[in-house]
């Protein structure tokens, strides 16, 4: 397990890869994007991003998968047990003096070297995961963040080329991530900051979900846009009204409007 400081350095990035990343921010796809664009310069199976404030409370949270919701459901566990306390990288950077300016770091650990069995298991042996290579980001307010890629048990280990390639990325990632951050944040303040407590709670796809129908989509428009079967938005719409303590379109708007 290691960590190094990224130096700044003046490479022009593809076209691309920049458009890839950049497509995500704001949008419930923060991850796929930066799997899209990575799959470019570097084989890599997850993408996972978390963003947690000064407080440790969690504000972002996305992941993505080369090949079903594998991530998916794997962050959603992250989460729901606080698995952030027992990242090493994320542990790590909570127990940080804050700096005076934005730090930018690359760290890289193999699942062997992961000490708490549950945590170990969930996000590496159960889902095939051999090592992580990750962006981490600290800025002097507080706000953390790790940017993560992941190989699998197929692929070969991370070397120094793929790390170079990591580092030339890095503060891109790390800026697409704080702007994805404040996004997110003006989208909650904006709409209610009572309701947005009540977002938290939601799972990754409920969220994605309820973002569709709070933009005045339908159902069956917030199913092509996201990719799923009618009757998967359906599910995920009644546990998301259930636990919000609504049940229309109509009246999460109206509560949205009433809060804000």
């Amino acid at each position: 397990m290691k960590r190094w400081p990224v130096r700044p350095v003046a490479s022009a990035l593809a076209g691309p890869v920049v458009g890839s990343v950049m497509a995500g921010i704001g949008t419930a796809h923060l991850a796929a994007s930066y799997l899209t664009a990575m799959h470019g310069v570097l084989p890599v199976t997850f993408c996972t991003v978390f963003a947690a404030r000064a407080n440790g409370r969690i504000e972002t949270i996305s992941a993505a998968s080369s090949y079903g919701n594998t991530a998916e459901r794997t962050a959603e566990r992250y989460v729901a047990e606080r698995f952030d306390r027992l990242d090493p990288h994320m542990a790590w950077l909570a127990r940080r003096k804050l700096p005076k300016r934005p730090q930018i770091w690359l760290g890289h650990h193999r699942a062997d070297e992961v000490q708490d069995p549950t945590y170990r298991a969930a996000c590496y042996g159960d889902v095939g995961i051999r090592e992580r290579a990750s962006v981490l980001l600290l800025m002097p307010s507080g706000q953390r963040a790790a940017v993560s890629f992941y190989r699998s048990l197929a692929q070969p280990d991370f070397g120094d080329d793929d790390f170079a390639v990591i580092a030339a990325h890095a503060t891109l990632l790390a800026d697409a991530t704080m702007a994805h951050g404040r996004s997110a944040v003006a989208e909650r303040e904006a709409v209610a900051p009572a309701f947005a407590q009540g977002l938290l709670t939601l799972s990754l796809r409920e969220r994605e979900v309820i973002g569709q129908l709070m933009a005045g989509k339908t159902a069956k428009e917030a199913a092509r846009e996201l990719g799923v079967e009618l009757t998967t938005v359906r599910t995920h719409q009644y546990r998301a009204f259930r636990r919000l303590g609504i049940r229309s379109q109509k009246e999460l708007l109206l509560r949205v409007t009433a809060d804000a």
